[in-house]
């Protein structure tokens, strides 16, 4: 008799490998990450994690994919609310701060030796997607409500706020004088402005300006 899985502990164990692989990836990039090393990180044995990945390039692609997956869940976040501007601007800081775990910079760089391979690349278009489609109907919300500036398409300035936060996440990853910390208000100070765009844009009775 086959023996029931529990997907709670799967799911579980899961987690612990990408957690591992993500420290590994981070500390060692992408060559120097062995699967024995992240076996190692996450106290399994080889068998448990080729069970859970066939090979590395699998477990990185499931930590992209986890983050675009959460950034999709973000959406369950903002519902009921009647401020797009804010939601615009709590959705940028939100990714900067993600780029505050340690690891991140590492695993960016690490991700930046396979983005050549077809499936990673893949990952990475579709997590950009995630982003914009997360962005794109707050910003015709802030349209609508007066708050956004209309000189621009909205999927073109959902293309921007999304570039932003992309650019940040690559600075911070490459540029240690280049922080979270140091340079997140800036970022959504930058944000902030052009979702207001040019003070000639529109009457000033339409456009707030915050």
């Amino acid at each position: 008799m086959a023996r029931r899985v529990d997907p709670a502990r799967h799911e579980a164990r899961r987690l612990q490998i990408i957690g591992a692989g993500l420290t590994v990836l981070a500390g060692r990039g992408y060559e120097g990450a062995t699967t024995a090393a992240i076996c190692r990180e996450a106290g399994i044995g080889s068998g448990t994690f080729f069970h859970y990945f066939a090979t590395k390039t699998e477990l990185v692609l499931a930590i992209l994919e986890l983050g675009t997956a959460e950034t999709v869940e973000q959406a369950a976040a903002f519902e009921g609310r009647t401020d797009p501007f804010a939601v615009l601007l709590e959705l940028v800081g939100s990714w900067a701060d993600d780029a505050a775990d340690p690891r991140i910079p590492g695993f960016v760089r690490a991700v930046a030796g396979v983005m050549h391979l077809p499936a990673v690349a893949a990952v990475l278009a579709a997590d950009d997607r995630a982003q914009r489609d997360l962005l794109l109907p707050w910003v015709e919300r802030g349209q609508a409500a007066g708050e956004v500036r209309a000189d621009l398409a909205p999927a073109r300035i959902a293309s921007w706020l999304a570039l932003l936060s992309g650019g940040f996440l690559e600075r911070v990853a490459t540029d240690d004088a280049f922080t979270v910390d140091g340079e997140r208000g800036l970022l959504v100070a930058t944000a902030r402005a052009f979702l207001a765009g040019p003070a000639d844009a529109a009457d000033a009775t339409t456009w707030p300006r915050r």
